[in-house]
């Protein structure tokens, strides 16, 4: 359902549309009926960082294959449907319909070459993808150079994946252990391959994936997973909004309901277990193999593929200590321990209750970026922009734009600006904004003119031009925010 700000640019879209040549109009009122679509995130990262398993996670299904194969070289396109389908549709616009799997996965042959795919589209009946859809990316820094005609072969996104990702209005970057040197480059080069997605803190988070590996065999990897993602965000800061350390694989399991009945009991024995002989399995995936205990080879492995070693050793030591512990607990318990409750809750602070704005954003910048392509409607286009964005109510998207370069550097602020500015750009709350949450509305009337006033003064007074520029707009942007809290 569309915010007050995407209805609005999508009626400006159907004034437009009567108003241009036809072939303008097409690309107009495909900019439109995206407004009406969920909001895409993009799921971005490098070669076995654990992208799919995030994004079962996600959306609450084990369905995108996690074993490097032909679905995990193309871009996959999650969303809600009447009925689960799976469409491949290749470049030049056919579509090849295949069923899940017999385990209720995207089958790992597509029956079509890579090569000719644009992309893969699959419709799932998963309440979670009612208002959010999720885009699984081929692995950043791919080997594989089957398309190397292209320069984006060097990172394996080819043109028309590239097209599919810059589509999507926000990204999340998984990472495994430290941000490298080459993390970075691959990141950069995922910018470059998909440059119509302008990503900042404002719409981009980050993951510190597979953090139960961290610490090796079962031990806890949250004292460490905890500084190192702090370290990330800092370091990513002008890419990202947060980074949010997560347990990939648990997570995958407890949310696509994986562990079953007989997957407790077994754990129950291991950890009835003498405490010494339990730690003994745990220090390696081969102990655990090898070692004499009281399950079967089949269950250990089966074990190790959904849990691992630290989600077995969490699993154990929660039973030991309640033998009694149901399946149901069980798995709340692991599904907390995996960290995705952190991560769905920033996506909902940072995606979800932006997404009106994000999307209203994003269609203006195409709308402003067809008229410099179009010479013929060029100032049809440009002065309904225009005269949309004098509405007060459309100020969002400038202080959201006027953040977008604030937060990537391209206009340095000052930090307690540009955090001020952000607060601004992305919510409606005065008492978040002005950082007072204890404040009646005339006590916020009075610091958002004080507010307003300081930009004003900075951006006669200390500000370059391109600082000046934002000071105006969010100077304007107070001044309305107070006329808001005198309500």
């Amino acid at each position: 359902m569309n915010g007050p700000l995407t209805s609005g640019i999508a009626t400006l879209c159907h004034e437009i549309v009567t108003r241009v040549s036809s072939d303008a109009g097409q690309q107009v009122q495909q900019i439109s009926n995206r407004l009406h679509d969920p909001l895409r995130v993009a799921i971005a990262g490098r070669l076995k960082a654990g992208k799919s398993t995030l994004v079962n996670a996600l959306i609450g299904r084990r369905v995108a294959p996690t074993a490097a194969g032909e679905c995990t070289r193309v871009v996959t396109r999650f969303r809600y449907g009447p009925a689960d389908r799976i469409d491949v549709v290749t470049r030049d616009g056919d579509r090849h319909s295949l069923p899940l799997d017999e385990d209720g996965m995207v089958p790992d042959r597509l029956g079509v070459p890579a090569s000719r795919i644009a992309h893969v589209d699959v419709a799932l009946t998963s309440d979670r993808l009612r208002d959010l859809t999720v885009v699984d990316t081929p692995g950043l820094a791919s080997t594989d150079t089957a398309g190397s005609a292209r320069a984006e072969a060097a990172v394996g996104i080819d043109d028309d994946s590239a097209g599919e990702i810059a589509a999507a209005e926000a990204v999340v970057y998984v990472f495994t252990q430290a941000v490298r040197a080459d993390d970075v480059r691959a990141l950069q080069a995922f910018h470059n391959a998909s440059a119509r997605l302008a990503t900042s803190p404002i719409n981009a988070i980050g993951v510190l994936g597979r953090i139960d590996t961290l610490a090796g065999g079962a031990a806890d990897p949250w004292p460490v997973a905890g500084p190192l993602a702090r370290q990330q965000a800092q370091l990513l800061a002008r890419t990202v909004g947060d980074v949010v350390p997560v347990a990939g694989l648990l997570a995958e399991t407890a949310e696509a309901g994986r562990l079953t009945g007989a997957d407790r009991d077994a754990l129950a024995k291991l950890a009835a277990l003498p405490a010494a002989d339990l730690a003994l399995l745990l220090m390696s995936a081969d102990l655990f193999r090898g070692r004499p205990a009281p399950i079967s080879a089949g269950q250990r492995e089966r074990l190790l593929t959904r849990l691992d070693l630290y989600g077995i050793g969490f699993a154990c030591a929660q039973l030991a200590a309640e033998p009694r512990l149901g399946t149901g607990e069980l798995v709340r318990r692991l599904a907390a321990a995996s960290g995705l409750a952190r991560l769905t809750a920033t996506v909902d602070q940072t995606f979800r209750w932006r997404s009106d704005a994000i999307k209203a954003g994003w269609a203006l910048t195409r709308l402003e970026r067809l008229a410099s392509l179009d010479q013929r409607n060029r100032d049809t286009i440009r002065d309904a922009v225009e005269q949309a964005l004098r509405d007060p109510a459309y100020h969002r998207l400038r202080l959201l734009d006027a953040a977008q370069r604030a937060a990537t550097g391209a206009v340095p602020l000052p930090a307690d600006r540009e955090q001020e500015l952000i607060r601004l750009a992305t919510s409606s709350d005065p008492r978040f904004v002005l950082d007072l949450p204890e404040a009646t509305g005339p006590e916020l009337a009075t610091a958002a003119i004080a507010a307003a006033g300081r930009w004003r003064a900075y951006a006669v007074d200390g500000a370059g031009p391109a600082q000046a520029r934002i000071a105006h707009v969010v100077h304007r942007g107070f001044q309305l925010l107070a006329q808001e809290a005198r309500r």
